[in-house]
């Protein structure tokens, strides 16, 4: 399938809700009277495309499974005043779990979506079951983006950069550091990733998020605090190859900072919910029923 329809597929899937003035988009999957609700939350350069396997494999395990857009991202709204720092963007996935009705959650987070997952623990701890941690960032003050992505949080460069990054240079960068080789994922499903990257604005706001990283002392000892937190079971995944954020050096300072051994490795790489759903989903399910 080419990658327009699929993308048309992928927003026939959702909806559109209104959170504070900005259309944010979200994928919702499975539930029932008692279903416990996970909740998926994206990094960059992608949106919530990138869980549409592990949507379907949560909901065959009697889970509700809601994976919205950031702002800035994927089929969300792009709003040129906007706080696309990781405290704006968790004030938002806050608001937007407040929109949705959800009462409490299981936190899944991957890439910039942790530090913006944990914001939003941060601020309603209560309504916080479980946390997964997929390949993302805890010690915010000692992060340093990965050389693709440095680029983009350079002024006019990362315009340069944007524009500079075609269809084929996203596939070569996806499949090197994100994709296992021989992944069963096709150009076409990442060249929907590209095109989302542009959605509407040519990927402004998508910069905008770039140059709003937060790598400061103090956002340390907040994600840390948020895995640290005592009374909800905390869990650390990793793509076992992930030459972007490594599993013996980023998934170690996840999984201390979580009070745990060490990381659980799973096949893959940077978006290991592209190769391994199905572990995934069985390490969640196995999360929230603990």
């Amino acid at each position: 399938m080419e990658a327009a329809a699929l993308l048309a597929e992928h927003q026939a899937a959702g909806r559109a809700v209104d959170v504070g003035g900005v259309s944010t988009f979200v994928r919702d999957e499975g539930g029932g009277p008692d279903a416990q609700t996970v909740l998926l939350v994206h990094g960059v350069p992608v949106s919530s495309w990138v869980w549409r396997r592990l949507l379907p494999a949560l909901a065959a395990r009697g889970l509700r499974a809601v994976a919205p857009d950031l702002p800035g991202t994927g089929l969300s709204g792009r709003p040129e005043h906007f706080d696309y720092s990781w405290t704006g963007l968790g004030r938002h996935l806050t608001a937007t779990v407040e929109a949705l009705g959800l009462d409490a959650v299981h936190l899944v987070v991957h890439d910039i979506g942790g530090p913006v997952g944990f914001e939003f623990a941060a601020a309603v701890p209560e309504r916080i079951r479980s946390v997964t941690v997929l390949d993302t960032i805890v010690t915010a003050h000692t992060f340093r983006k990965p050389w693709p992505m440095a680029p983009f949080a350079v002024p006019v460069l990362g315009g340069l950069w944007l524009r500079g990054t075609s269809r084929l240079v996203l596939r070569t960068l996806i499949r090197t550091i994100g994709l296992v080789p021989g992944s069963i994922v096709s150009n076409a499903e990442i060249d929907v990733h590209h095109r989302l990257l542009r959605q509407t604005d040519g990927g402004k706001a998508f910069l905008k998020i770039m140059r709003s990283f937060e790598t400061t002392a103090d956002k340390t000892r907040l994600y840390s605090g948020v895995l640290a937190a005592e009374g909800r079971p905390v869990q650390v995944l990793w793509g076992r190859d992930d030459p972007a954020l490594r599993a013996d050096h980023h998934g170690k300072i996840a999984a201390h900072a979580a009070g745990i051994p060490g990381p659980t490795l799973l096949p893959g790489r940077h978006f290991l919910m592209e190769d391994s759903p199905e572990p995934i989903a069985e390490h969640v399910a196995g999360l929230v029923t603990r």
